[in-house]
């Protein structure tokens, strides 16, 4: 059966991977975004009818991160004008490990809607199109809590995952963490990534305040600042996220891809290969 299927998020990193994927399975998709139509922002809930009007199931990822203040509002305020536009699912995409997130998540369990929670905290796209390809590419890798180590997930891994909950049965209450086959630290992430690319990384850790120092002489916003030493602190380092689970394989019914097969494929689209000194 043909659903019609709201992807919040739908042009970022889980988004635009679970609206092209229910797109290609025939799916009336609509992508919650600034820039689509109508427009979804979560500054701006006058809008939020508009783009739940006729939706039958949503999938949710709330930017920046269920952990900034105002999140646990929004998400409230969203579950209720799913809920009088008669949205029959929601599918939230919460952090692994996050006192705020999981506290967003028990207003999505509680809203009256059938819902199903995919937590996640670590993406091997992180060095790839996010916050960690810039210091591949210049060839030097500096980061704090350089041995902790977090069960990278694959981002293609967790858009099968939602598509299949958001087109299957019996995933009502269900609380999912995913989660790659095997825990990587920083130091071991750069020399996979090495090994794949054929290039001298270095790896430098750092402290955290050091990181945070970076951060400002580079000019980046301070609530992005507040946000990465979050998720250095809170997320990196907390131990319910040093997990592997059984999840993907469950719903699935297959492995989730490792961080090295990841590695291969990505070296071999040309992504990481080296910035020309200028």
């Amino acid at each position: 059966m043909k659903r019609n299927i709201l992807v919040l998020g739908g042009t970022g990193k889980t988004g635009r991977r679970i609206a092209e994927k229910l797109t290609a399975q025939g799916h009336h998709v609509r992508i919650g975004s600034r820039g689509a139509t109508p427009s979804f922002d979560w500054h701006h809930p006058a809008g939020w009818p508009a783009v739940l009007e006729g939706m039958e199931k949503v999938y949710i990822t709330y930017q920046p991160d269920l952990a900034v203040p105002g999140a646990k509002e929004a998400i409230a305020a969203l579950t209720r004008v799913a809920r009088e536009k008669g949205v029959q699912q929601l599918v939230l995409l919460s952090g692994k490990g996050e006192t705020e997130a999981e506290q967003c998540e028990q207003i999505v369990l509680g809203s009256g809607i059938e819902s199903t929670i995919i937590r996640a905290s670590w993406f091997n796209q992180n060095f790839s199109e996010s916050f960690f390809l810039e210091p591949i590419l210049q060839g030097v890798v500096a980061l704090p809590k350089a041995d902790s180590k977090a069960p990278y997930v694959d981002a293609n891994d967790l858009a099968d995952a939602a598509v299949a909950v958001l087109t299957g049965e019996g995933h009502g209450g269900k609380i999912y963490e995913l989660t790659g086959p095997r825990l990587l630290s920083f130091r071991e992430v750069t020399a996979e990534i090495a090994q794949a690319t054929g290039r001298e990384l270095t790896f430098i850790p750092i402290t955290l305040p050091e990181y945070v120092e970076g951060m400002r002489q580079q000019g980046l916003p301070e609530d992005l600042i507040w946000l990465m030493e979050y998720l250095f602190t809170e997320v990196l380092a907390n131990p319910k996220n040093q997990v592997v689970t059984g999840d993907i394989e469950k719903i699935l019914g297959r492995k989730p891809k490792d961080f090295a097969d990841f590695a291969r494929e990505t070296a071999a689209s040309g992504i990481w290969d080296a910035v020309a000194a200028e």
